[in-house]
C-alpha cells in the first residue's frame, strides 16, 4: 500500500468516526502511524516553513492559541491541533486534516510525547513553557520528564524558547531565547507546599528565592552558584492582575516595550502571554503583530471562557494540578463578594488516577468566601470532603455526581456568576453538557 493510499485510508476511517458520533479527533492519526510509523516527519516535510512545537504541563493549548492568533495575523496558513489533542495521534490527525496549502506547522504536544514527536517534526523552534507535577501515575516524578526533555533540547537543531522563571526548564540550555516575569511585586510570601522545583539539578543544595511568582517559579539561584535564574530578554513588566476577566503588563522585548491589555485572567496567562511573544520574536514576527494578536485573542474552551447558562453567566476555569489549581483559586480570590462554585473532580485516565493532589491545593484561600459550591465528577465526594477540611461549612456544600443535574443545582443556586472548577475530562463532559445533548 503506497503512501498516499494510506493516507486516504486514514482520511476516509476519521470521516466515517465522525459521521457515527464517534468523535476522531486522535482516531486517523493513530490509524496512519499504524501504516506508516514515520507519517508524522513525512506529512509535515510538505510545511514550506517547517513547524514549531509548544510543550508544558500547563497552558499548552493556552499558549497555542495566542501564537496562532498572532502567526494569522501575518497571513500564515497554519496546521494546527486546535482540538487540543496533543499526543502523536492528535498531531497526525491535525496534518492529515489540511488539505490546502499551507505554510507551518503549529503543534502543542504532551509532555511525555514530546521525545518522539520532535524527532519527527524536527521542529524549527521549540517552546518549553514550565513543568509542574501532574499526572504522577503516567508521567512519574518531574526529573523523569526533565531528562526526556533534556535529550530533546541536546538533538535540537532550531531555535530554543525557554521559561527563565522555572528552574527546571532554564537548567536544559544555556543557548536559548529566555523569558518571565520580572515584576516582584506579585511575589508569594515564600514557597507553597505543592511548589515542586526546588533543588539545584547540579548540586542538590535548595534554591534560593527572591521572589516566589507561581508554584516554584519565580527570580531564584543556587546557594553555591551553579545555577541562577538567567535574564529573560522577553519580559512582563508592571503586571496588573484583574479578577476573572482581564490582566494587564508591559511586554519587554529586544525590538521595544508595548502595553498589553490581555483579555484572560491571571498570572499564568502572563505567563503564557510572554512564552507566546517569545516563540513569535523566535519567528521574527514584528512586535506589532504580537501585541495585536495577544490583544485579540479568545480563550479556548474551559480556560477562563464565560458562558451563558440560562441567564446566569458562567465562567469555566480548568484545574488539573496543585500548581494550576492555586492560580485559579488565587485569580477567584480576587472577584469581590461571595463565591458560588461548580466543582467537578474526574479520575479517569487523562486526569490521573491520583486525585490526591486536591490535598496540595489552597483551597483554603476561598473557603471564608463560598457561599453555595456544588461538587460533581467520579470522584465528587472527595472533592467535598477536601472542602469541608479547606474550612467550607457543610451547609453549602452539595455532592451531585450526575454531572447535568449537578449543573442544574448549581444554575439554581442564585443567578449572580459562577465559576466551575473542572479537571480536564470534567471540562468536555460539561461542554457536552452545556451544548444541551446531555440536558435532557
Amino acid at each position: 500500500m503506497t503512501f498516499p493510499v494510506k493516507v486516504a485510508a486514514a482520511r476516509a476511517a476519521g470521516a466515517l468516526s465522525r459521521r457515527t458520533g464517534r468523535g476522531g479527533t486522535s482516531m486517523p492519526g493513530r490509524l496512519l502511524m499504524r501504516l506508516e510509523p514515520g507519517a508524522i516527519g513525512r506529512l509535515a516535510a510538505r510545511l514550506r516553513e517547517g513547524s514549531v512545537v509548544i510543550s508544558a504541563t500547563n497552558g499548552k493549548t493556552t499558549t497555542a492559541a495566542m501564537v496562532a492568533a498572532i502567526l494569522e495575523r501575518t497571513g500564515r496558513r497554519l496546521v494546527h491541533n486546535r482540538a487540543g489533542a496533543n499526543m502523536a495521534g492528535g498531531v497526525a490527525s491535525a496534518l492529515l486534516d489540511a488539505r490546502g496549502p499551507a505554510d507551518l506547522g503549529l503543534f502543542e504536544v504532551d509532555e511525555f510525547w514530546l521525545p518522539q514527536v520532535a524527532r519527527e517534526l524536527r521542529p524549527r523552534a521549540l517552546l518549553l513553557a514550565n513543568l509542574f507535577r501532574d499526572q504522577l501515575d503516567r508521567y512519574g516524578e518531574l526529573e523523569t520528564i526533565a531528562d526526556r526533555w533534556a535529550e530533546v533540547v541536546a538533538a535540537q537543531a532550531g531555535g530554543l524558547v525557554l521559561n527563565a522563571d522555572d528552574p527546571l526548564i532554564a537548567d536544559l540550555a544555556d543557548d536559548a531565547l529566555f523569558f518571565g516575569v520580572e515584576d516582584a511585586s506579585l511575589a508569594l510570601p515564600g514557597l507553597q507546599h505543592a511548589s515542586d522545583s526546588k533543588h539545584c539539578r547540579r548540586c542538590g543544595a535548595p534554591y534560593v528565592y527572591d521572589a516566589v511568582l507561581l508554584g516554584h517559579l519565580g527570580h531564584y539561584h543556587c546557594p553555591n552558584g551553579d545555577s541562577a535564574r538567567p535574564r529573560p530578554a522577553i519580559a512582563a513588566e508592571d503586571v496588573e492582575l484583574q479578577g476573572v476577566r482581564a490582566a494587564r503588563f508591559t511586554l519587554r522585548t529586544p525590538a521595544g516595550s508595548a502595553r498589553i491589555a490581555l483579555p484572560l485572567p491571571g498570572l499564568y496567562n502572563v505567563y503564557n502571554a510572554l512564552a507566546a511573544a517569545a516563540l513569535c520574536t523566535a519567528l521574527g514576527v514584528p512586535l506589532a503583530d504580537v501585541v495585536a494578536g495577544l490583544q485579540g485573542v479568545a480563550p479556548a474552551f474551559g480556560r477562563a471562557e464565560t458562558v451563558d447558562l440560562a441567564g446566569r453567566p458562567l465562567t469555566l476555569l480548568l484545574v488539573k494540578n496543585p500548581a494550576g489549581a492555586n492560580e485559579v483559586l488565587r485569580t477567584l480570590i480576587l472577584e469581590g463578594g461571595e463565591l458560588d462554585l461548580l466543582g467537578v473532580l474526574n479520575d479517569r485516565t487523562a486526569d490521573g488516577r491520583d486525585v490526591s493532589w486536591v490535598w496540595d491545593a489552597d483551597f483554603e484561600l476561598v473557603a471564608p468566601r463560598v457561599r453555595r459550591v456544588v461538587c460533581s465528577g467520579t470522584r465528587a465526594a472527595e472533592l467535598a470532603v477536601r472542602l469541608k477540611y479547606a474550612g467550607v461549612d457543610t451547609a453549602r456544600i452539595e455532592v451531585v455526581r450526575d454531572l447535568p443535574a449537578a449543573v442544574q443545582a448549581a444554575r439554581a443556586t442564585g443567578d449572580g456568576p459562577l465559576y466551575a472548577l473542572p479537571t480536564y475530562t470534567a471540562m468536555l463532559e460539561l461542554r457536552r453538557v452545556l451544548s444541551g445533548s446531555a440536558l435532557g
